[in-house]
């Protein structure tokens, strides 16, 4: 145990002292469900080069955080948000990332890894259109799988700007599934997560827009292996998982309601690919244990006191998760530093990242509470609270 003082909300500051890590079992195979974790990246901070612009990645420590992942039985969604695409990494710097990960796979016999393809080399603007998209996505694909790596169709901001009507998305989906290898996961990532992607499949309304999914998924259901939609509503994730094609996966992407979905009910469950896996790892590993020996008490058990975490960290602006993804991979000892490329570090308060090492902590996720504390004074000092 360790005692520091910390925020409060009342913006004063009192003693807390951490309780007991955590002692999670880890997942083997045969997995009781896929369960990927998108993963972040780690940030050179010894680089010369300028924060808010460049995307100088530490592979080292990149590449070993995606090792432990493999380690505790969780597959690696690669270069995917999580990993700042969009916000900090670009299309050059994910294919190294996808490289270097599918090369560190290959020493896991039973890791899974997908990786991202979209159309983020493709600046939305109003001379692109949709064939441009096509080509754009063609050309990510081709370099996934030329690669060895199997698909996440990531959502496309250039789509949603170019598309004028639902009848553009399934052209661009029907082109796309009609061209790759291997069955891919369909992403769709809800607005709060990314404003840009507002009104995606043509429509504003989730529900009206979920009927243009299902559309493309029934007619490529040998092309698609699921789809991972996150928007943050577990009702709208059950609704489209009881109407999916037969052999096609719901990968909740639901950061709020994870342990239910996966559970599951008589009707059905979701697999998993979530950020929140990221940070809250070992748990899991330990939830999917307790599940492949049906044991449901001990998976609630194990991941309801990590929703509030969750809750925490995908707190609104959404799309500033993946800071306290990284802050919970400093504390527990995963890098040396608490600094991200495009110097997304910044993006949340004093006050986040006091209540999240407090929800971390009762969810038994510091691994060296005495570690994460001494971290954590530092921090607080840099930041002027003694």
């Amino acid at each position: 145990m360790a005692t520091l003082n910390l925020p409060t909300a009342a913006g004063t500051v009192e003693a807390y002292t951490t309780g007991t890590p955590g002692n999670f079992a880890t997942a083997k195979p045969p997995y009781p469900r896929v369960a990927y974790a998108a993963a972040h990246v780690v940030a050179d901070p010894l680089a010369e080069q300028d924060p808010w612009l460049d995307a100088k990645v530490d592979w080292d420590r990149t590449i070993a955080f995606r090792r432990h992942l493999w380690s505790l039985g969780l597959g690696v969604a690669e270069a995917m948000d999580t990993a700042q695409r969009g916000m900090g990494l670009d299309w050059a710097g994910a294919q190294e990332l996808i490289r270097r990960s599918l090369d560190a796979a290959r020493d896991f016999p039973d890791a899974f890894i997908a990786s991202g393809a979209g159309t983020d080399h493709l600046a939305p603007g109003p001379d692109v259109t949709v064939d441009d998209v096509i080509r754009a996505y063609e050309e990510q694909c081709e370099a996934v799988e030329g690669m060895g790596g199997r698909i996440i169709l990531m959502a496309s901001r250039a789509l949603a700007k170019a598309a004028k009507s639902p009848a553009d998305y399934v052209r661009v989906y029907d082109r796309v599934l009609s061209s790759v290898r291997q069955p891919v996961i369909i992403h769709w990532l809800g607005e709060m997560f990314d404003p840009a992607l507002e009104g995606y499949w043509g429509h504003h309304d989730h529900m009206q827009a979920m009927e243009v999914a299902l559309e493309v998924i029934a007619a490529h259901a040998d092309k698609v292996d699921g789809v991972k939609i996150s928007l943050l509503d577990d009702r709208k994730e059950v609704s489209m998982r009881r109407r999916l094609p037969k052999g096609v996966r719901m990968y909740t992407g639901d950061d709020f309601n994870y342990a239910e979905l996966i559970a599951g009910d008589a009707e059905g469950h979701s697999d998993a690919l979530l950020g929140i896996f990221d940070p809250i790892a070992p748990a899991v590993g330990g939830a999917l244990a307790a599940l492949s020996r049906n044991d449901l008490s001990t998976f609630h058990e194990i991941l309801t006191p990590t929703v509030p975490l969750s809750r925490h960290i995908f707190k609104s602006p959404t799309r500033f998760y993946k800071t306290g993804v990284v802050f919970m991979a400093w504390l527990n000892g995963h890098q040396d530093h608490f600094a991200m490329i495009g110097g997304q570090q910044s993006t949340r308060s004093i006050q986040h990242f006091a209540e999240l090492f407090r929800l971390a902590d009762k969810a038994g996720l510091l691994s060296d509470p005495e570690r994460a504390a001494s971290r954590m004074r530092t921090f607080l000092a840099l930041h002027g609270v003694a």
